[in-house]
């Protein structure tokens, strides 16, 4: 799925996905990406996914954050 950064404010990218806004940490996103670049998300499957569980697992033991997040 693409992704297009529809612009930059401050710290944040505004990024659309279809017909979703979402802002984003800019640091997240690759180094230099500027408005308008078009990025590809891709998802697939863990090449380990015992190692996946464990970082998740780990990840979540460190997060203040609900496991669910309605949007």
């Amino acid at each position: 799925m693409d992704w297009i950064v529809d612009r930059i404010e401050g710290e944040l990218a505004v990024v659309l996905v279809g017909e979703l806004s979402v802002d984003l940490p800019l640091a997240a996103l690759p180094p230099g990406v500027r408005e308008g670049a078009r990025l590809r998300l891709e998802l697939r499957p863990a090449a380990d996914p015992a190692a996946a569980a464990e970082r998740q697992a780990r990840l979540a033991a460190q997060s203040d954050l609900p496991d669910v997040i309605d949007l």
